[in-house]
């Protein structure tokens, strides 16, 4: 087959199609992705091919740092995405895309993503068959698995009490969202479509195959998911072998006993504000040794002078550095999340915004995990979280047996296999 996977957003969001590509390309297919711009080096790295869509990241790194911070507040985020990011682009998300589906003679299946939601568009138009993915949990939108909305998490506690309480939120979100879709609707409509589902609810969803790339420990089907859904498990990608570790952090690792890993993923941390700083102040109250790894903050960091029980790093990959660490300390990201819970360390999530309070939330439930707020990031307050971490042995267990049944779910294999014969 002729595949194109099309996705936007984070690596987090990225690396999942670049696992899946991959794989079927290591089965034969030709592969190709239809993502940001800026992915095209990691796209062209990981041996697929690669077709750009709008909108992208800007390349002023003041406006990218502010798209970033607008995408990730807590309470504006989701309607920030659609209604001024991608709202106004439509019809060239849509171009794109039609553009990669009928490139180099066109193709012959098209893997979606949830945010870009030209996808079943594209696929209605040309005819092409479709899967769709769902890379976080709260996205199926359950009455039976609520999920935690960012902008008031303590909703989540009452949408649980009843299934029927949560259907009724999930009305409230059509009916808040309804703005957001009119670009999609309009696109629609000229092109002599129907006005079709929500996007953002069952619009989303290919009745081929829908695959959940996420644990079965973060959130099992449903009887309310797609009947066509299936739970694969994470799909891991990292680029290990093309931005390994850097030396000297593989040193540190080696230097002594496991240090917490502080990382925000790949957008967090360009609006990371003070907190590598309240790490430290936190690590020196807890005691430990720590990796930092920090962006474009480290270099500052190492220059203002660390113990040489701290160490701060630009980027590494996750799965080279969670394992040898004994907690990691993170913003809740799917991506990071799953790769926190494939490690089997115990962790401290500091949700910023979108999904990111919901997965916390389903760690803390897993018992792996412990949470507090953005504004609770203090140093006494994270040293005191870091010593609950380090003080109960259950978190070190139940970490230990969740990484061991993440890393058995084989999330990447089950789901091409899901993709060949669905």
């Amino acid at each position: 087959m002729r595949i194109v996977f099309t996705t936007w957003g984070s690596l987090g969001d990225l690396h999942p199609y670049l696992a899946l590509g991959v794989e079927m390309r290591r089965r034969g297919h030709e592969v190709s992705v239809a993502t940001l711009g800026q992915w095209q080096q990691a796209v062209r790295d990981a041996g697929l091919g690669f077709h750009a869509v709008r909108p992208d990241i800007p390349a002023d790194d003041a406006v990218a740092r502010q798209m970033v911070r607008d995408l990730l507040d807590a309470k504006r985020g989701p309607q920030h995405l659609f209604e001024e990011v991608f709202g106004p682009v439509m019809r060239e998300t849509y171009e794109d895309t039609l553009a990669a589906v009928r490139a180099d003679g066109g193709a012959d299946l098209l893997v979606t993503h949830q945010v870009p939601v030209t996808g079943p568009i594209v696929a209605e138009v040309t005819g092409v068959p479709w899967v769709s993915c769902v890379l976080l949990p709260m996205a199926f939108l359950s009455k039976h698995d609520p999920a935690t909305p960012p902008q008031a998490p303590a909703l989540q506690k009452i949408a649980a009490l009843h299934p029927v309480l949560a259907g009724a939120f999930n009305q409230l979100g059509r009916f808040v969202t309804r703005r957001w879709a009119e670009p999609a609707y309009q696109l629609r409509g000229e092109l002599g479509l129907p006005r079709g589902g929500s996007p953002f609810f069952e619009g989303q969803h290919s009745p081929r195959l829908v695959l959940g790339l996420f644990s079965r420990g973060l959130a099992r089907k449903q009887p309310d998911y797609p009947p066509q859904a299936t739970v694969t498990g994470f799909a891991f990608y990292d680029a290990a072998h093309v931005r390994p570790p850097d030396p000297e952090l593989l040193r540190f690792l080696d230097a002594g006993e496991p240090p917490v890993v502080f990382t925000l993923g790949s957008s967090a941390v360009w609006i990371a504000g003070d907190f590598y700083r309240s790490a430290v102040a936190a690590m020196k109250m807890a005691g430990g040794r720590a990796v930092l790894l920090a962006g474009e903050q480290a270099p500052a960091l190492r220059a203002a002078g660390l113990p040489e029980s701290i160490a701060a790093f630009d980027y590494a990959p996750h799965g080279a550095v969670m394992p040898g660490g004994s907690v990691v300390v993170h913003q809740g990201g799917v991506g990071t999340t799953g790769q926190a819970l494939r490690s089997g360390r115990p962790q401290l999530i500091v949700p910023f915004g979108q999904d990111q309070p919901d997965n916390a939330r389903r760690c803390v439930r897993l018992g792996v995990a412990r949470t507090i707020s953005r504004a609770a990031f203090r140093p006494d307050r994270v040293a005191a979280e870091l010593r609950a971490l380090f003080d109960d042995e259950g978190y070190r267990r139940r970490a230990a047996e969740v990484g061991a049944v993440v890393r058995g779910e084989n999330g990447t294999i089950r789901a091409c296999d899901a993709i060949e014969h669905p």
